[in-house]
């Protein structure tokens, strides 16, 4: 059962309006759902306007943020449980543990880390969490076309296309990981070595 939803997302306060108003569609979803949040822990961005809406229907905030950025005094102070990790590396490691699927927004090169990391993790076997790569405004359309790519000329297995989901709306999101069926997707020996 689907308990915790870890949102990666961007932290800039400078983005067209339509991003906000998403991801808080999508923070008031997860938190409709009966659901938590796992977050970068930030009071900033696209984080932040998700979280903020998980928090006013009164679900849970698990923040994690490395050293660096809580130095920064970049924090929520509204989060019920605060982690703060020595690195980025350990962030995503945390993220990971005390999660049961996830969601990324648009986002940045951390978003963009995040997301590739839960990726190849899944494909190894190390998770069968459900990935949603939200779509707003057509962000990642260019990055799904690399992936495409990737695929077709067989940097990745063919499976890999059933590793993530994409979503052009947060409902369709929702929708998908509220009826998400574990599968093992991971590649084998057999797989390396077919063409």
């Amino acid at each position: 059962m689907i308990k915790n939803i870890c949102v990666f997302a961007s932290s800039c306060n400078f983005l067209d309006k339509s991003y906000y108003d998403e991801a808080e569609k999508l923070g008031q979803l997860i938190a409709k759902a009966g659901m938590n949040l796992v977050y970068g822990g930030s009071c900033l961005g696209l984080m932040w306007a998700c979280a903020k809406q998980v928090k006013a229907q009164r679900r849970k905030l698990i923040g994690i943020m490395p050293e660096k950025l809580r130095e920064m005094d970049v924090y929520s102070d509204y989060c019920d449980e605060f982690f703060v990790t020595p690195c980025m590396r350990s962030r995503k490691a945390k993220m990971d543990e005390m999660s049961d699927a996830l969601i990324a927004l648009p986002g940045g090169f951390g978003t963009l880390e995040e997301l590739s990391e839960m990726v190849v993790q899944k494909q190894l076997g190390y998770n069968k969490k459900a990935i949603v790569i939200l779509n707003t405004n057509g962000f990642y359309t260019n990055l799904l076309n690399f992936f495409d790519d990737i695929i077709s000329q067989k940097f990745a297995n063919k499976k890999a296309e059933k590793l993530y989901f994409v979503a052009n709306t947060p409902q369709e999101a929702m929708d998908y990981i509220q009826n998400y069926k574990p599968e093992d997707l991971s590649i084998s020996k057999a797989d390396i070595y077919s063409r």
